[in-house]
């Protein structure tokens, strides 16, 4: 009887033991996502899993940016290659991306901010259109274009970047910018929110400042 005992109490003691481990486990991934939370709400970049930042910069750092023309809302094309002898932030964004919703707002203070200097926002929708059905793709425009009216975008927005996301590194996290100066070329690169202060310093990279 005492040896059943032992045995049932040994029993509960690791059941107690691992139920501890699974909860302080649990607990720690809890504290991990919250941190994250609140640095994408300070507009900090939340580092990767391994610790280390992604550097979008490197396989185009002093190329030129990869050529497109891609349909506004209105269905007319616009080309990369207009805007050339202006700096552009090309921003590649989508209506469903919670850290595009927070940055918005500090493109388009900073686009107003510089224009007069000779710079331009794109932005750049990689939601997906299904041009297969004329109407779910008139549906697709209407919610880009809410968002937009939503988000007061005062600059160019075109649509279809999932079509260019190759070229521009396969375009793995949202939102995703390239700064481009007034001769073509990528002097910088920002994956993820970011500060409303390095996307103005990667500006004034742009112009030659």
């Amino acid at each position: 009887m005492k040896r059943n005992t032992l045995v049932i109490s040994a029993v509960l003691f690791i059941l107690a033991v691992f139920a501890w481990a699974g909860w302080a486990n649990w607990e720690l991934r809890r504290q991990a996502a919250e941190r994250a939370l609140a640095a994408v709400a300070q507009g900090q970049l939340v580092p990767d899993a391994a610790g280390g930042e992604p550097d979008p910069l490197s396989p185009f750092k002093g190329k030129p940016a990869p050529e497109f023309a891609l349909e506004d809302l209105s269905g007319k094309k616009v080309s990369l290659a207009s805007y050339k002898g202006k700096a552009v932030l090309i921003n590649f964004w989508a209506t469903w991306c919670g850290p595009c919703k927070i940055e918005t707002p500090w493109l388009i203070e900073l686009r107003n901010q510089y224009a007069a200097q000779g710079f331009e926002v794109l932005g750049v929708s990689t939601d997906d259109l299904d041009r297969d059905d004329a109407q779910k793709l008139s549906d697709d425009k209407k919610e880009i274009a809410r968002s937009v009216a939503q988000l007061h975008i005062s600059y160019p927005v075109l649509i279809d970047g999932a079509s260019i996301a190759t070229p521009y590194g396969g375009l793995d996290a949202m939102p995703t910018s390239f700064f481009v100066d007034r001769s073509g070329t990528v002097v910088a690169a920002q994956m993820g929110l970011t500060s409303k202060d390095d996307i103005e310093a990667n500006i004034k990279k742009a112009l030659g400042k």
